[in-house]
């Protein structure tokens, strides 16, 4: 039994763990991709919900995974595949979801699930199956209302996202290096960059790695001072779960990057702390964008890229026209949104015209999701030349990111 905080009840069969499990509830509307979407650390403490029908048909690989984990509190599916058939399978999806206790439910009406998340907004839900069901769960005239109250107190006490801090729970314990790869493979990087992990998926510093750079990914609880150990060319602030509001050492840690005018590129949850350093407020969305399928203007170029989204909060900052930064009387200079969401026009990303530091909002590194942000890591190690070139004849001088460009 599926149970939302509003009293919406669906009934439907297990899968993968039986148990409990309650989170906050939320909808993916990628096509493909499950296995990345369970594997990514953004989705800790919620319950996802695929929009797509019918899933687990490509089983389970060991090459997709984006961490060493399944982070998803729950699972809702409307058709299981059977069987995996797909060549590169290894396991069946269900199998995996048990293993890892990860408690499901199939057999649900996922589209009428969507429209109502859609209209009422995402919100803490449980699943109970097995000895967690309480009595009169599973009276064939429907579940009890005593039976759903149990439920609804179980998932009530639940704490809200709103003032979650969780980067810390999917964080690095230690820090480690990812090398250069591919044709860059045993040289010289072309950049050194140190890259918070606040939840990062593994084809980031992959995307980093295959241009030439040398990766230090460092845990959540970095210093200023650690960061400025590794001499870095660039700074990069990973994707992760929770409320930015909460990302108070985070913050702090930024502003000291961009007092040193270290190059910083953030996505996602980084791109909320770039917000929230340069002065301007986060909020959270009604229902959040989940899918590999979102499109964005790049402001700049007039592009229009298809991206891969993940996040339930936003960066509440002036889109109609360059602002100055309201943090410590303008103290970084002047910020403009380059890129806007064209389904809702909510803030996708920022660029710092006096500072070489931007951000996006989406997941530029596809895992999974389409390529369309993927020179977003090449604009990054341009602006680290830049600023080397830059700072090779002038300490003190440093580039602004540069604008969008056509590719």
């Amino acid at each position: 039994m599926l149970v939302l905080e509003d009293g919406y009840v669906l009934r439907g069969r297990a899968y993968g763990a039986t148990g409990r499990t309650v989170g906050e509830i939320v909808f993916n509307t990628g096509m493909t991709g499950y296995q990345e979407t369970l594997t990514d650390p953004s989705y800790h403490r919620q319950i996802v919900v695929q929009t797509a029908p019918h899933i687990g048909n490509t089983g389970v690989n060991d090459e997709d995974p984006e961490s060493a984990r399944i982070w998803v509190a729950g699972y809702v599916v409307r058709d299981p595949a059977r069987r995996a058939s797909s060549w590169r399978a290894r396991r069946e999806l269900e199998d995996d979801l048990a293993a890892s206790d990860v408690v499901g439910i199939c057999e649900v009406d996922t589209r009428a699930l969507t429209r109502h998340l859609r209209e009422r907004g995402a919100m803490r839900a449980g699943i109970f199956s097995g000895d967690a069901l309480p009595a009169g769960a599973a009276d064939a005239a429907g579940p009890s209302q005593a039976a759903v109250d149990v439920c609804l107190g179980t998932v009530r006490a639940e704490p809200e996202m709103t003032g979650q801090a969780l980067a810390a729970e999917v964080s690095t314990p230690e820090g480690y290096v990812v090398e250069p790869s591919g044709e860059y493979e045993g040289r010289e990087p072309v950049a050194v960059v140190a890259a918070i992990d606040l939840g990062i998926k593994a084809r980031t510093p992959w995307q980093l790695a295959e241009r030439g750079v040398r990766v230090h990914v460092l845990p959540q609880s970095a210093t200023f001072d650690e960061v400025l150990a590794l001499s870095p060319d660039g700074v990069f602030f990973s994707n992760g779960p929770g409320d930015p509001g909460t990302a108070t050492s985070e913050v702090e840690l930024l502003r000291g990057v961009l007092d040193a005018r270290i190059p910083f590129f953030g996505i996602c949850l980084g791109n909320q702390i770039l917000g929230r350093a340069l002065g301007y407020g986060t909020y959270k969305l009604a229902y959040g964008h989940r899918g590999v399928n979102q499109p964005v203007l790049d402001r700049a170029t007039g592009r229009v890229e298809i991206t891969a989204h993940n996040h339930g909060f936003a960066v509440d900052a002036p889109a109609d026209a360059p602002s100055v930064a309201p943090y410590d009387d303008g103290r970084y200079g002047r910020v403009e949104v380059s890129h806007t969401d064209l389904n809702d026009g909510v803030v996708e990303g920022l660029r710092a015209l006096d500072l070489p530091a931007f951000s996006v909002q989406y997941h530029p590194e596809a895992a999974a999701g389409p390529h369309d942000g993927e020179h977003l890591f090449d604009r990054f190690i341009r602006l680290m030349r830049e600023n080397r070139e830059a700072t090779a004849t002038d300490p003190t001088a440093a580039p602004t990111a540069p604008a969008g460009e056509e590719n």
